[in-house]
């Protein structure tokens, strides 16, 4: 089929089938499973499932649609016409799907990848621990190898979205005699298990996105044992690559639609004021709008630019890291920006006095406090970019 074709029957089919509930551009990530249970998400999801296009560069030999580069361009440029919602979202697909088509087993890949496509598995993540964060290789979660199987102890924390999840990929400690980067395992659970406990943490912006997970005697399949014995840790840190890739996947843009008038600038208009020839009212305010703008406009640029150099769909590897470090600053650095040119009415936690926006603005001001620390704290994405991107002796 030529690329005009596909076009067509794109279009077609993305208008037939994404809802006007699932039109919402972007939502944040603490908002995506309310939005996702709704009966329209489904219908969205199983219609994308069926043409593989949940996933729709991943081979179609598990499920996905096996789009190469260009059709799956023209998908995302389709999909962002209409500002449709991903049809399926979550680690599954962003995180431990990639790590299963790189490093899993066929066994693993044709038992667990199908289920990510379909939505039917819903994934966690089991990294961090109350003494073993931004220091990661100090996890002490212990997995002995009991005949087919290992036998999990320990806990875990922010693991985001446990109380949704139906399976985890987790690090653990296998041998516990070895140096601490080496002994360490790569593991699938199920949740739905007697050994898995799960507390939600409740955070100062009123969500529960995190959670404490507890395992007494859980149980792994030493089927679901990704890579070697005790050497988890390389699987591990190539499922991070995955992450912050996924994350800094560049938006796509209809050249022919006139952009809007940028957020910041629409509402500094609205609380600052504007002067006689339409520009915001107060020069200090149109410098900090326009410094952000061009930063978040720059980083989008190089992001595209890496991913439209690279030869192959994967992440591109360490480099992934400084995609990370800027984006969750300028996240952060955003949401401050847009609060503060509230004035007081970006303060709002409750009330008739305060708009859902201004309500909205405090509860996101809140919650990009910790984005330069999940995923990785920008601590550590500094040592990684000095050592792996730029050579930098230790």
């Amino acid at each position: 089929m030529d690329l005009d074709t596909f076009r067509e029957e794109t279009r077609d089919w993305v208008e037939a089938n994404c809802p006007a509930s699932m039109r919402l551009g972007t939502i944040h990530f603490e908002d995506a499973y309310d939005v996702y249970q709704t009966d329209d998400a489904k219908a969205w999801r199983d219609a994308a499932a069926e043409r593989g296009w949940t996933a729709p560069t991943w081979p179609s030999e598990y499920g996905g649609g096996g789009l190469g580069r260009a059709e799956f361009t023209i998908l995302n440029e389709e999909m962002a016409r209409v500002k449709a919602l991903p049809p399926e979202t979550g680690m599954g697909l962003a995180m431990i799907g990639p790590t299963l088509l790189e490093l899993g087993t066929e066994e693993q890949k044709q038992r667990h990848i199908p289920k990510i496509v379909s939505g039917e598995a819903h994934w966690c993540q089991g990294y961090s621990e109350p003494g073993a964060g931004s220091d990661l290789a100090g996890l002490q979660t212990k997995a002995v190898l009991d005949g087919d199987q290992f036998i999990i102890n320990g806990q875990k924390i922010w693991t985001s979205g446990a109380q949704h999840a139906n399976w985890m990929f987790a690090l653990v400690r296998t041998d516990p005699n070895a140096p601490k980067h080496d002994g360490i395992s790569f593991v699938l659970l199920p949740m739905d298990q007697p050994g898995v406990t799960v507390k939600p943490i409740k955070l100062i912006s009123g969500s529960s996105p995190f959670c404490e997970t507890f395992f007494d005697n859980a149980i792994a399949k030493r089927e679901d044992l990704v890579g070697e014995l005790n050497k988890g840790w390389t699987v591990g840190k190539r499922l991070l690559q995955f992450e912050r890739n996924s994350a800094s996947r560049p938006q796509s843009k209809d050249k022919k639609k006139k952009p809007p008038l940028n957020q910041y600038a629409a509402i500094a208009k609205q609380y600052v004021g504007e002067d006689g020839s339409g520009k915001i009212a107060d020069t200090g305010v149109r410098n900090d709008v326009l410094k952000q703008v061009m930063q978040e406009r720059a980083l989008t640029l190089t992001v595209r630019r890496v991913h439209d150099e690279s030869k192959s769909s994967g992440a591109p590897g360490a480099a992934t890291s400084i995609f990370k470090m800027a984006g969750s600053t300028l996240a952060k650095e955003g949401s401050q920006l847009r609060s503060t040119l509230r004035g007081t009415a970006g303060l709002g936690w409750e009330g008739n006095a305060f708009s859902e926006d201004e309500l909205e603005s405090t509860r996101a001001w809140l919650r990009d406090r910790a984005v330069t620390i999940y995923g990785g704290t920008n601590e550590v994405q500094m040592n990684i970019i000095a050592k792996r991107v730029l050579g930098l002796p230790d």
